[in-house]
């Protein structure tokens, strides 16, 4: 399976139709045709359903799609980290995380290093710890950022100082806005608006002394800014993390957990992970960082 013909595949893919992948890509029609053709006999697979108007994926199709994205995504950094000077350190850092105001001591090193290094840049990859470690284990990531429990045995790791403290955020006509924290006993005839990552849920399961059976759940969310908004709505009560929305001027209002919930924060990177040298000095920087 050749890289530019999986190339081919992610136009077609994205274009979904045979004649405008192959205008995009300077081919004939006819040669893109016949690549596709002998793609789907070397796999032995149907990879997409050719309509009278548009071209539809296969689930087989979808798969690679989602493969060939992540392929070609690994050989571009591969190739820009080898071409890069002897001399003068730059390139790209790739950092996934959930939300955390964590990320800005993160955002106060990477400053600080570009300043320096002006042909560093990072690209910030949002998602949840399922999200952030299917990427590492792939290769996509040089770091995540994780919080609260962690495989400590998977992952090479730096405990980062940085805590996250649980609330909850509520509309200020809400009943529970007049007081000052929030108790698991408060909760538990309310509507409640969950984080989707089963891990942070535990936590939360284990503070509100209840079962998920025994509580009113009505909604998940992965973005607390979509969290949000559903309480603007009305629809119930989102656990979240401090410092994540704004309810300055806003209906909004957050209050904190009483006993009090803290996350801790990991900086995590694979156990076999060869870092560019703008990965390692990265690394280097913010471990001085936290030690001031």
């Amino acid at each position: 399976m050749e890289l530019r013909v999986l190339q081919y595949f992610l136009a077609v893919a994205r274009e979904q139709n045979i004649s405008a992948a192959a205008q995009s890509l300077h081919l004939t029609q006819p040669t893109l045709s016949r690549q596709l053709r002998e793609l789907e006999e070397e796999l032995g697979k149907q990879l997409m359903i050719r309509g009278s108007r548009k071209i539809t994926l296969t689930q087989d199709g979808m798969l690679l799609r989602k493969r060939a994205e992540e392929i070609l995504e690994l050989v571009g950094r591969t190739e820009k980290e080898i071409m890069q000077s002897d001399e003068t350190v730059s390139g790209d850092i790739y950092i996934g995380t959930g939300e955390t105001d964590g990320v800005r001591q993160i955002a106060q090193v990477a400053n600080r290093l570009q300043m320096s290094c002006p042909g560093i840049r990072f690209h910030i990859v949002s998602g949840d710890a399922v999200d952030v470690c299917e990427r590492l284990d792939k290769g996509l990531l040089d770091f995540g950022i994780l919080l609260g429990d962690m495989d400590k045995t998977k992952y090479h790791y730096m405990e980062l100082p940085m805590k996250d403290t649980w609330g909850v955020l509520m509309r200020r006509d809400s009943p529970l806005a007049q007081q000052e924290a929030i108790s698991p006993q408060d909760l538990w005839d309310k509507p409640l608006i969950l984080s989707r990552q089963v891990d942070n849920k535990s936590g939360l399961y284990r503070w509100l002394r209840k079962e998920p059976a025994e509580l009113h759940t009505v909604a998940t969310y992965n973005l607390i800014y979509n969290a949000s908004l559903m309480v603007d709505e009305g629809m119930g009560y989102a656990f979240t993390l401090n410092k994540l929305v704004n309810t300055t001027g806003s209906n909004l209002c957050f209050r904190p957990l009483q006993p009090g919930l803290e996350l801790g924060m990991y900086l995590v990177w694979k156990k076999s992970q060869i870092f560019s040298k703008a990965a390692e000095l990265f690394l280097e920087q913010l471990r001085e960082h936290l030690a001031l």
